[in-house]
């Protein structure tokens, strides 16, 4: 079963109730909540959640790690071969649309970046600007430049480091593919949709409840390990605007309200991105999810 949708769609409580009627296993598929850093900050399910039934994948790696799709794709297949022993029904749940579409689709075999490869990219990156990296990419793999913007600085960073490391373009890679660990034609594939202002409303109403709850000393902690910005952690939703105001650069207010702009973004970007790479997922509002996976199941 796999249950995805924008932040604060209200999934992951979906995903419990729906488990604990099944007797399933939640499985995250959010990038983010992967990280031990971030609890609050990343809507990571309770500690008295996690009690009430098992979930994977949660809090299992360390802030320092960038975390790479490959490597999730590996901790989800130990997840579901633990559910398949144990009987559990595997429920896969978060926003993450590239988890959801190498579970159901596969991965291409890229291999990993040697550390330092990595690191020297990184520094240039920092250092000289996306441009000039886009710049040696076009004289090492035209094709990757082409479909590239110049001021994309992740993707423009990753397929140097891939061209770099491995001699050949990243394309080259893409199609040496890992096949998927689900069958999505026997699959519940589920996109939890609110109405917008609706959702609007509940990233808002939610990022204030994660600043009561502690937020702030959660950042300030990560902070203080003065990791790579690069890193994925370092670019959770809020967590840059926070850091801003722990140096002085904006107040609370301040910080809050970019920051809840930042997330309502990336809710649009989540739509557009599932209703063009994963157009056979259905849409559901949150109202109906419940009984529409009870009777995709019974059925």
């Amino acid at each position: 079963m796999l249950i995805a949708g924008p932040t604060a769609s209200g999934k992951s409580a979906l995903a419990l109730a729906v488990a604990e009627e099944l007797d399933g296993v939640i499985i995250n598929a959010d990038s983010m909540q992967i990280y031990s850093d971030l609890r609050i900050i990343t809507a990571r399910p309770s500690a008295a959640d996690e009690a009430r039934l098992p979930h994977r994948l949660y809090g299992h790696v360390d802030a320092a790690m960038n975390y790479s799709v490959g490597r999730y794709l590996g901790d989800a297949r130990d997840a579901l071969v633990r559910a398949e022993r144990y009987g559990k029904l595997p429920v896969f749940v978060g926003g993450t649309g590239l988890y959801f579409k190498a579970l159901t689709r596969g991965l291409s075999q890229v291999p990993p970046i040697p550390m330092e490869i990595r690191k020297a990219v990184r520094e240039r990156l920092a250092a000289e600007g996306p441009q000039a990296l886009h710049a040696e990419l076009a004289r090492r793999d035209a094709a990757a430049a082409e479909r590239l913007k110049p001021g994309d600085r992740q993707r423009v960073a990753r397929a140097l480091e891939v061209v770099l490391a491995t001699g050949r373009p990243l394309a080259d890679w893409h199609h040496e593919q890992v096949p998927p660990l689900i069958e999505p034609e026997r699959a519940v594939k589920l996109f939890v949709a609110p109405e917008r202002t609706e959702l609007y409303r509940r990233i808002d109403t939610r990022f204030e409840a994660m600043l009561a709850a502690g937020a702030l000393s959660e950042v300030s902690r990560l902070a203080e390990r003065r990791l790579d910005p690069l890193l994925p952690i370092m670019k959770a939703h809020g967590v840059p605007w926070l850091v801003r105001h722990l140096s002085g650069r904006l107040t609370l207010a301040q910080a809050a309200a970019r920051a809840k702009l930042d997330v309502r973004h990336y809710a649009k970007r989540q739509h557009t991105w599932f209703r063009h790479q994963l157009a056979d997922w259905t849409p559901v509002s949150p109202e109906n999810a419940r009984d529409q996976i009870l009777r995709a199941v019974v059925r």
